[in-house]
């Protein structure tokens, strides 16, 4: 979909394709208002535009750009029959593309204008990517521990990544001895299905609330999860994805 996004580097990055209209929509305002640069890249050509968005014009289904003072390379734009665009929100990726551009003003200035994207594709790194999980209705990992222990516990989690999750030990049941591993975890994941993996504590964090009771953080690693498992673990970070992102167009 997007062919000069061929940097082996894409290899690390979970990619998120979003096709609602009012997500689309809500996001590249945000590009807009907070003017980040876009690189745009004429298909078949290694020139690479700058541009940014100058307006999202809901009602015309219309994204607005900025032009180059160079008109040759304006006219190459407009003689594409394909652009592909790239550019950054919170340190996110943003990938979209266009088939057709128009020449246009923007208050009073030339500019561009293409379709608002049928889709969208969001990336981010999978090392570094983690999306905090509800916290009204947590979700909950369960531990097998030996009986002294208490036998199996439950834990909510704090938030889950493509490497692991972290887990809330407020009555400090595990410790916080790093490197310890815990095997046949189970973790629910609603509407998804149940992820069972042995988990790895790589890091142990303790907060003092405002009630000064202490609140356990450990930030547990998967190991050697099954690709089936991975494979829901990132169904569910989109599912928590497309969510956020829906309150954000202010569909919740």
């Amino acid at each position: 979909m997007y062919p000069h996004f061929q940097d082996a580097e894409l290899e690390n990055w979970h990619d998120f394709e979003i096709e609602s209209r009012r997500e689309i929509y809500a996001l590249l305002r945000a590009i807009g208002e907070k003017n980040q640069l876009i690189r745009m890249l004429i298909q078949g050509e290694a020139d690479v535009c700058v541009t940014s968005i100058l307006d999202v014009d809901d009602a015309a289904d219309a994204v607005y750009l900025d032009c180059s003072i160079d008109k040759e390379q304006n006219q190459r734009v407009l003689n594409s029959r394909r652009l592909s665009f790239e550019t950054s929100l919170d340190k996110v990726r943003i990938l979209f593309a266009a088939e057709q551009v128009e020449a246009a003003t923007y208050e009073g200035n030339p500019a561009f204008k293409i379709a608002l994207p049928p889709t969208l594709i969001r990336l981010q790194r999978r090392e570094y990517y983690r999306i905090s999980t509800p916290v009204t209705n947590p979700v909950r990992v369960l531990i097998p521990l030996p009986t002294e222990l208490g036998g199996s516990t439950t834990f909510p989690l704090a938030d889950i990544s493509c490497g692991g999750i972290a887990i809330l030990d407020n009555k400090m049941i595990l410790g916080d001895t790093i490197g310890k591993n815990y095997d046949g975890c189970r973790i629910d994941l609603p509407e998804i299905g149940q992820v069972t993996t042995s988990l790895q504590v790589r890091n142990s964090l303790d907060l003092t609330l405002l009630n000064n009771k202490t609140n356990r953080r450990l930030g547990c690693e998967f190991v050697d999860i099954p690709r089936g498992m991975l494979a829901y673990v990132q169904r569910y970070i989109t599912k928590l994805e497309r969510e956020r992102n829906a309150r954000v167009a202010g569909l919740t």
